[in-house]
């Protein structure tokens, strides 16, 4: 079992909580509140562009760090994805009519984004940085392709956003962000596996305060 494996075991419950939660259960069941889903848009896009800077930290890092040159591919692809992406969330905002120069981040937003920034900082070592860069897209990549599932009952007009997160490419991108998060940890100190598994835990109880405020449940 890989360390990654390993402490998804170890917080099976808060990680189920993060790709199970009841936003995500509501649209695989299309029962929901489309205030929700539109909350979820133009906070999403608020963070996405807090997400770049971080990403563009974590390709330094590889540069500086990494033993396997390989690394910074995998990364400067996800990088440069994120330009659709930002794209892609004012299409989808301009459809629902959201209008996102005038949205504000809620405070839960504002709290992960001062998370990222301080992932972005020196003393933080690329194994770190690379689990949550992993914990963070997989997160998504989880929820969203159960929307997928044959027995779902995604509204058609949702079915756009969830591939976008739930198809199988990005699936294969999450795994090789993963092999390389468990090939730094493997060769890590303990005090980097011990800074991790925390950073690790921190990502997926964010996730679920971020479903929890498009839901509506939390600011």
């Amino acid at each position: 079992m890989t360390t990654i494996e390993t402490w998804i075991n170890n917080h099976e419950s808060v990680y189920k909580a993060a790709t199970r939660h009841s936003f995500i259960i509501s649209i695989r069941h299309g029962s929901v509140d489309l205030s929700s889903f539109k909350r979820w848009l133009g906070q999403d896009y608020l963070f996405v562009r807090k997400f770049v800077p971080f990403v563009g930290s974590v390709l330094v890092k590889a540069c500086k760090e990494s033993d396997d040159e390989s690394d910074m591919e995998v990364i400067l692809s996800g990088l440069a994805s994120l330009n659709d992406e930002i794209s892609w969330f004012k299409k989808e905002a301009a459809k629902w009519d959201v209008q996102l120069s005038a949205i504000a981040p809620l405070q839960t937003n504002q709290n992960y984004c001062r998370f990222l920034e301080s992932l972005m900082q020196p003393d933080v070592s690329y194994a770190v940085a690379i689990t949550a860069f992993w914990a963070i897209e997989a997160v998504y990549q989880m929820s969203f392709a159960h929307c997928l599932e044959d027995d779902a009952k995604t509204p058609s007009e949702l079915r756009e956003a969830c591939e976008r997160w739930g198809n199988e490419g990005f699936g294969k991108y999450c795994d090789s962000l993963k092999k390389i998060a468990n090939r730094c940890l493997s060769k890590g100190s303990n005090d980097v596996q011990v800074k991790a598994e925390a950073m690790l835990l921190q990502v997926l109880e964010l996730e679920v305060e971020f479903w929890s405020m498009s839901d509506g449940q939390i600011n």
